[in-house]
């Protein structure tokens, strides 16, 4: 999909707001939810995503939803990092399928990486397991402020 286009209501991110579909809840607010990656490219990958917009990517955000939305990528990248103590973390977003994004409901990634370890690539790596996801979901959603 190109940069720009109408927004698909069937996403996969869409459904898990509405419901449809499970996730693995980091942190939810009125405004925003963090969800553990199903594919995740490191132990401890999370998700941020707005609610209530049907904005595909960063540059089709109403300008109102910006603060809050950054104030929880924040909130739950502090959070990922007090409860992992990762060497460092990566906070990314992609526009548009040749920038690399696949879901197409605007997300950001919150990475976490440690000296040594290899990250997996963004789209390929394997499913995770369940349990591994719900284990990590608590300790990040613990160290929330």
């Amino acid at each position: 999909m190109s940069l720009t286009g109408v927004y698909d209501p069937a996403n996969v991110f869409a459904r898990m707001l509405r419901g449809e579909i499970p996730a693995t809840k980091v942190y939810e607010d009125a405004e925003t939810l963090g969800f553990m990656d199903l594919f995740p490219q490191s132990r401890g990958h999370v998700l941020v995503i707005p609610k209530n917009v049907q904005a595909r990517n960063f540059l089709d955000l109403d300008p109102a939803a910006v603060a809050p939305l950054m104030l929880t990528v924040q909130k739950v990248a502090k959070a990922v990092t007090a409860a992992l103590n990762p060497d460092g973390v990566v906070i990314l977003q992609f526009n548009g399928a040749p920038a690399g994004q696949t879901v197409f409901h605007l997300h950001f990634h919150i990475i976490p990486r440690w000296e040594g370890e290899e990250l997996k690539g963004h789209g390929t790596a394997p499913m995770a397991d369940p349990q591994t996801l719900a284990a990590l979901a608590a300790q990040i959603a613990a160290a929330i402020a």
